[in-house]
């Protein structure tokens, strides 16, 4: 991989991390179809880093907001004082977190398999979009979207932090699958994404951090260039990161995910007619 390979896998990455079309389904397609090696999972763990980053700059008051009262109020926690969590940010906190567990443990759970590959397989990406596309014009055709943020409980963020864990499986989608349960649950569109993007703050940062061992322990006599790789390809992430977050969140102010539906099932019935021909692999 050069440098210009990275460049554009980070503009992918950041790109595709947040609007509901998966990032590792063209962190996989796009190399195929330029005939480019598979940059692995690893690499693409590694660069979701820069899309965290994006997060955390764009919604930095916010996070900081959600944490502080978060931690302010978990000695009442753990005291049994009532209420345990005074405020709505702390509440935020805890429904992140808490959604967070069901992507590590299956994470864990699935190392091998997810790591071997198999799940990269063209034909599993190209059925999954098209899948949670169709899943995504039923949530917009059956959602009633009238609940906000605030009205968030305990079993909403059970339930969209098991969809979050399906996008383990790479076109799925983190903001698909997140985005899809929200809706289903009647959370408002624009609410549904802001949850998404502050929920894919630990999941990303912990997947990240946990890949990055595999290149401090692999990299050998090729260091400068595999580091200047990971680096390039983080930053581009984080730019074309923050500006997919701000296009979304003002997209979904005014405009159903249907666009998105369309693209999905183009994209995958795509893959499937070229891997059929056997003009990527």
């Amino acid at each position: 991989m050069n440098i210009f390979q990275s460049i554009i896998l980070g503009i992918v990455q950041g790109l595709t991390e947040f609007l509901p079309v998966s990032s590792t389904a063209h962190l996989r397609i796009i190399p195929a179809l330029l005939h480019w090696g598979d940059p692995g999972t690893a690499y693409s763990a590694v660069i979701q880093l820069g899309t965290v980053l994006a997060v955390v700059v764009y919604f930095f008051s916010d996070l900081k907001k959600i944490y502080s009262s978060f931690f302010s109020d978990l000695p009442r926690f753990f005291k049994n004082e009532k209420p345990r969590l005074k405020s709505f940010e702390s509440k935020l906190g805890f429904w992140i977190l808490f959604s967070t567990l069901p992507i590590c443990f299956f994470g864990l759970l699935f190392k091998e398999p997810i790591e071997n590959g198999w799940v990269r397989s063209l034909n599993v990406i190209s059925l999954s979009l098209i899948f949670v596309g169709i899943l995504l014009f039923v949530a917009e055709k059956v959602g009633k979207q009238e609940r906000t943020l605030q009205k968030i409980n305990f079993l909403d963020s059970l339930w969209i932090g098991f969809a979050q864990s399906l996008a383990l499986i790479p076109g799925v989608s983190r903001s698909g699958s997140t985005i899809i349960a929200a809706l289903f649950l009647g959370i408002k569109r624009e609410d549904a994404a802001r949850f998404s993007f502050l929920l894919s703050v630990p999941a990303v940062v912990l997947s990240g951090l946990f890949e990055l061992r595999t290149f401090i322990v692999s990299v050998k006599s090729g260091e400068e260039l595999i580091w200047m790789n990971i680096i390039v390809g983080v930053i581009s992430a984080f730019i074309s990161g923050y500006l997919s977050i701000d296009f979304l969140l003002k997209y979904l102010k005014n405009h159903k995910t249907y666009v998105f539906v369309i693209y999905r099932v183009l994209i995958g019935l795509l893959v499937i007619y070229l891997n059929w021909k056997g003009m990527i692999n």
